[in-house]
């Protein structure tokens, strides 16, 4: 019995001692891995991590700028970061309108319309220098052009109220607004059903040669405007900005797509500095291919020739 016990015991040390080796070579491995391909991996983990975050109940199953944006917005240059539950802007003083705005936009919240358009325009109450007035508007010859669109925020009231703060308003030319802007913001409402998963970027681009100011708060009218999107649905990432001028335009949507390198350079705007990883930066903001993005051609139709022209 003795001898019995001592063979078991010799037994159960060979398959310890066995075991160990096993976990050790397996630890070397995975290491080996990790260092091949581990950076790899990981690039994506801040979206994956922002997307396992609880989402809300009521507002399409996404999340609010509340709730994880910040990781996901651009930089300031005016030092006026203005939070909404559904969207952020960078207020510019000086210029009396946002210099961006970031949100998110889903398929869930584009399938769970709920509220209806509000035009309840009014000053920001959140914007300390405070905010332009409807009334800097009146008579001006521009309109109050969302740079959140209202079309995308009717998951909710007060997401949809939100977006008709002056502090989301830039003065546009009906023709632009009514026209290639129209297109554009609906051009995106579609990628966002496609693609399930944008992160977006808009306004006006204010360090170029102002041609007009309005109202009494002195609101610059920009010559052009920006628009930056981030498709973050696995397992193709894409990115694509947009210049477009503040001006009737017959030209195609594709004419004015560019990288967001480009609108970066131009605007003197880092968008997505906390988001990104160095890899995935270089690949999605240097680098657009315009044939993953697929665009309405009757849509483009429509504009030139109705929308123009109203």
């Amino acid at each position: 019995m003795a001898k019995l016990r001592q063979n078991h015991s010799q037994n159960d040390n060979g398959m310890v001692y066995k075991a160990g080796i096993f976990a050790f070579i397996v630890g070397i491995l995975y290491w080996g891995f990790n260092q091949i391909g581990g950076e790899e991996s990981s690039i994506l983990d801040t979206f994956k991590e922002a997307m396992e975050q609880p989402a809300a109940t009521n507002d399409g199953g996404a999340i609010s700028s509340d709730e994880g944006l910040d990781y996901a917005l651009p930089t300031s240059t005016t030092g006026q970061i203005v939070k909404h539950k559904y969207y952020t802007l960078s207020y510019s003083e000086k210029h009396e309108q946002a210099e961006w705005v970031a949100y998110e936009l889903t398929v869930d919240r584009l399938n769970n319309k709920i509220a209806d358009r509000t035009d309840n325009f009014r000053p920001d109450p959140k914007v300390k220098t405070k905010s332009a007035t409807p009334s800097d508007y009146r008579r001006s010859g521009y309109t109050r052009g969302h740079l959140v669109p209202a079309g995308d925020m009717g998951f909710s009231e007060q997401a949809m109220s939100e977006t008709f703060y002056m502090s989301n308003m830039s003065p546009q030319v009906r023709n632009q607004n009514m026209g290639i802007w129209r297109e554009l913001e609906e051009q995106v409402r579609d990628w966002g059903r496609k693609y399930k998963h944008l992160y977006i970027v808009t306004g006006p681009i204010l360090n170029e040669q102002e041609f007009d100011r309005i109202g009494k708060n002195i609101v610059t009218v920009p010559r052009n405007y920006y628009k930056v999107i981030l498709d973050v649905t696995e397992p193709e990432y894409k990115g694509i900005g947009f210049i477009i001028p503040n001006a009737i335009s017959d030209e195609h949507l594709t004419e004015y797509a560019m990288t967001i390198d480009d609108v970066e350079e131009r605007t003197g705007i880092d968008f997505f500095p906390d988001l990104l990883s160095e890899e995935l930066e270089t690949e999605l903001e240097g680098f657009v291919d315009v044939r993953r993005w697929k665009f309405s051609e009757k849509r483009y139709q429509q504009r030139v020739r109705n929308w123009n022209n109203r």
